[in-house]
């Protein structure tokens, strides 16, 4: 019994804590194919068996719905359990999915194998982006960049392994090595995590920060919650639209096929900013996190989001040019990658870490929500002709977004930060005997 709180209050060197970081990124890189390695596999399956596209397409959509819909609950054992269990947990329906999608003979078995993935790299990019947060509090938008980017631009390393191996040996044996090559990883990685204990870590002077841990159910029942959950819906959709129609909107700007030159390498438009925008979106998650640890979420956020919203709007006015497709295509992505670093950052600013899984799951939900809105862009192309309209519509969230992060959640933090300070002082001279978190729909908190 005594040697546990002189274990807990031994010191932690900067070493052993960004160690943790790399880890996580290890296990994040490991979990990025089954999204962004995707596109590779759709022709061969479809040539093998005949399936529509569209068929197809929707295994990814289902792993797209299991991967973000799940996540408070995941969440929910990873404040319960700890990363260790969750990510080897993670590592293993990782793999399994795609061992099963080697086997696949009929479009059932294909979703299956994609439920279970996004049930697989759902524990993973939860738990690793849920772990950075505790460990790093002073830093904690560098440290859950960096986190979220290895996702973001870790499958960059192997998307040439991959496609070579689909070419030599087919797309079965490539699901299948592969799958027990990413799950391995990931698996042996996860016994290198551990939660930090408060002695571990040392709060933000830059960035104001809550000393008090809210429950899921007072997270939600303050409106700071609900204005950054609706503010991650407006900035989110432009980029998943972005995502999910880049190839359809060059094709009707023109600019699919015309080559672009840059530094001597030729290609043309649409490939060249598929691998220019994994870089940005790479690229954005850690910068714009590093940025705001110095200058606030709040500015940062409305930094980025101004600059995504006005390169949507030229990319519409300007993206029939080859160059400046490319050009804009790019710092539109560079401006949305960050929105994974930035909202998980501030929910913990805001309502504490012991029960952080649970509630930057729930707010991550507003992605599924923003992925249910990416459709609608199709219907309001169709309707007017004209893919202006959809960008004109998704900058115009973006700008949005970018003014509510300075006028309306900016003072919001301020008012709550501040009574929280006001009723942990009271609580700490006797005053009461337990603070009520500020925002509560009654006058009791959850114990």
């Amino acid at each position: 019994m005594n040697s546990q709180p002189a274990a807990a209050q031994a010191p932690v060197s900067d070493a052993v804590r960004w160690m943790q970081i790399v880890v996580g990124i290890v296990c994040m890189v490991a979990a990025a194919n089954i999204q962004y390695a995707w596109t590779l596999f759709v022709p061969e399956i479809q040539a093998t068996h005949g399936w529509t596209r569209a068929s197809i397409q929707t295994a990814f959509t289902i792993f797209v719905v299991v991967q973000t819909w799940l996540t408070p609950i995941e969440g929910y054992f990873i404040d319960k359990y700890g990363p260790r269990v969750i990510v080897g947990a993670g590592g293993f329906f990782t793999g399994l999915s795609w061992v099963i999608d080697s086997y696949a003979g009929s479009l059932s078995m294909l979703y299956v194998g994609s439920a279970i993935g996004g049930i697989g790299v759902g524990c993973v990019y939860a738990t690793c982006v849920n772990n950075a947060l505790k460990w790093f509090p002073e830093k904690r938008g560098l440290a859950v960049g960096l986190t979220a980017g290895g996702y973001g631009a870790g499958s960059a390393l192997t998307i040439l392994p991959i496609s070579a191996m689909i070419h030599s040996s087919g797309y079965q044996a490539t699901f299948f090595w592969f799958g027990l090559l990413q799950g391995a990883i990931i698996i042996a990685a996860a016994f290198f995590l551990r939660m930090p204990q408060k002695e571990h870590v040392k709060a933000s002077t830059k960035v104001a920060q809550t000393r008090r841990d809210y429950t899921l159910g007072e997270a939600i029942r303050t409106p700071v919650f609900w204005v950054m959950w609706a503010m991650f819906i407006g900035t989110v959709t432009g980029g998943l639209m972005a995502v999910a129609q880049l190839g359809v909107i060059a094709h009707d700007l023109g600019v699919k096929e015309a080559p672009v030159s840059v530094l001597g390498i030729t290609m043309a438009a649409l490939p060249f900013a598929l691998m220019l925008d994994r870089v940005m979106n790479g690229i954005s998650r850690p910068l714009f996190g590093f940025i705001s640890d110095h200058i606030g979420r709040e500015a940062t956020m409305f930094v980025a989001f101004t600059l995504e919203g006005l390169g949507i709007i030229m990319l519409s006015k300007f993206g029939h040019d080859p160059m400046m497709f490319l050009i804009l295509s790019g710092m539109v992505f560079l401006a949305w990658g960050e929105v994974y670093s930035l909202f998980s950052a501030t929910s913990a600013d805001t309502f504490g870490t012991k029960h952080a899984g649970k509630i930057y799951g729930v707010l991550y939900c507003a992605k599924g929500v923003a992925a249910l809105l990416v459709p609608l862009g199709n219907l309001l192309m169709e309707a007017t002709g004209t893919w202006a309209t959809v960008l004109y519509v998704t900058a115009t969230m973006d700008l949005t977004a970018a003014a509510c992060a300075l006028l309306v959640l900016k003072p919001m933090l301020a008012r709550h930060h501040a009574r929280n300070e006001e009723l942990a002082r009271r609580e700490e001279q006797g005053d009461i005997a337990r603070a009520v978190p500020v925002g509560a729909a009654t006058g009791t908190a959850n114990g």
